[in-house]
């Protein structure tokens, strides 16, 4: 399948690609796709652990940072 990407976006591609850390634009994408996933699961992680404060169920501090780290 093949996408065409705006020109700004093509161009931040190409620019890491520049950086010679990356061999082609799948790559990159893929990179920022885990970085966007990893980003996605802590905000979830930290409003899982505002709905329980809401709810009355707070969770020592060193606990949630002990299962945050470990997911």
């Amino acid at each position: 399948m093949t996408y065409q990407l705006p020109p700004e976006i093509d161009q931040r591609v190409q620019s890491q690609l520049a950086l010679g850390i990356y061999n082609t634009p799948a790559e990159v994408l893929n990179d920022a796709l885990d970085a966007l996933d990893e980003r996605n699961q802590e905000r979830q992680a930290i409003q899982e652990g505002i709905d329980a404060w809401r709810a009355g169920e707070p969770q020592d501090l060193d606990q949630f940072d002990a299962e945050f780290r470990a997911k």
